[in-house]
């Protein structure tokens, strides 16, 4: 479906805050709040939208599923090819070639996650398309993956299973896998999300990844990804990246430093840092996102910017979104 950019516009409000539609839609295309509503009207008419409330009451818009697809699955003998092609394929063939190689990509990478990781029973796939995105969700009923890399890996704590995946090039299965599925669909996606037990891995265009600790402690895990119908996003342009010029491998990756930060945490310690930097060699590269991190420790910034790098001098670390704190420390450390 062909949307023109003003249409984008009243749907990604909508989308945005259900809410006080018709005054932001004015403000937002400079008409009147009359043209607004009248736009508002032939949305919904032509079945983009759907209102809720009446007038001095509050009323509230919200985008209409413009098809929607479930299928719960046996785990054992199931292909990723398989239900791509006969249950979300279809709902997503009229999109721009662009837009179908990331779901294609993204889609099969995360349920052949399921199949060959989550050791589960069932696997649950379903999807959602409106006039703006296309949302997909995979569940399976297995150990949770948090956990399983947590075994692993024999790590202290579940949370440190997020920052290993957001460094990527991790797997629990070597000798079948690369490890680089769950982290180039991560950065194809204009959302993607991993909820398993008691923690919440998202990262969201163009915001920080996020660790969020649910209150319930869910069985298996749940993989939600969205992306915008009308995308200009490639998987080559986020594949190159993350190459090293020239060699077309997965060298370099960015590690947001505050999901080594937990709550109510200071990065202070050794020991914080080297969990940091675990798996660091494994990379050309290293971008080293301090965004969200207001100091460190001196101990800490000598660990990963002295001692490891005195003995990994091919891996190259390059620190960025520092506040002067975090610089002066970096500095001090290097000068070390």
């Amino acid at each position: 479906m062909l949307i023109n950019e003003s249409t984008r516009i009243l749907l990604k409000i909508v989308f945005d805050d259900p809410k006080n539609v018709s005054v932001r839609l004015a403000s937002a295309l400079g008409i009147s709040r009359q043209s607004a509503s009248a736009r508002l009207r032939t949305a919904t008419s032509n079945g983009l939208i759907v209102k809720h409330g009446v007038v001095g009451r509050g009323v509230v818009y919200a985008l209409s599923e413009l098809d929607r697809v479930y299928q719960e699955y046996d785990r054992a003998g199931l292909s990723e090819d398989r239900v791509w092609t006969s249950l979300f394929a279809p709902m997503v063939k009229d999109l721009s070639a662009n837009v179908r190689d990331i779901w294609r990509y993204g889609f099969t990478e995360m349920v052949n996650n399921a199949i060959d990781h989550s050791a589960a029973n069932k696997i649950t796939v379903w999807g959602a398309r409106t006039a703006l995105y296309t949302q997909a969700w995979v569940a399976d009923d297995g150990e949770g993956i948090f956990n399983k890399i947590q075994k692993a890996l024999g790590l202290f704590d579940p949370r440190e299973a997020i920052l290993e995946l957001a460094k990527g090039k991790f797997t629990t299965d070597p000798a079948n896998h690369s490890g680089e599925g769950i982290f180039f669909s991560s950065k194809v996606f204009d959302l993607f999300d991993i909820r398993s037990g008691s923690l919440h891995f998202m990262h969201k265009d163009g915001l920080d990844d996020m660790l969020i600790e649910r209150p319930k402690d869910a069985p298996g895990t749940l993989v939600v990804m969205r992306l915008m119908n009308d995308s200009a996003r490639t998987t080559k342009e986020i594949f190159d990246k993350f190459a090293v010029p020239e060699e077309y491998t997965f060298a370099k990756t960015i590690v947001p430093v505050r999901l080594a930060q937990y709550e109510g945490e200071k990065l202070v310690s050794r020991s914080q840092a080297k969990r940091l930097i675990f798996r660091f060699d494994k990379f050309k590269t290293v971008i080293l996102d301090f965004d969200g991190v207001e100091e460190i420790g001196q101990a800490f910034s000598d660990e990963v910017f002295r001692v490891f790098q005195n003995v990994h001098k091919d891996t190259k670390l390059v620190p960025v979104n520092m506040t002067p704190a975090v610089k002066a420390m970096v500095s001090r450390a290097k000068a070390g």
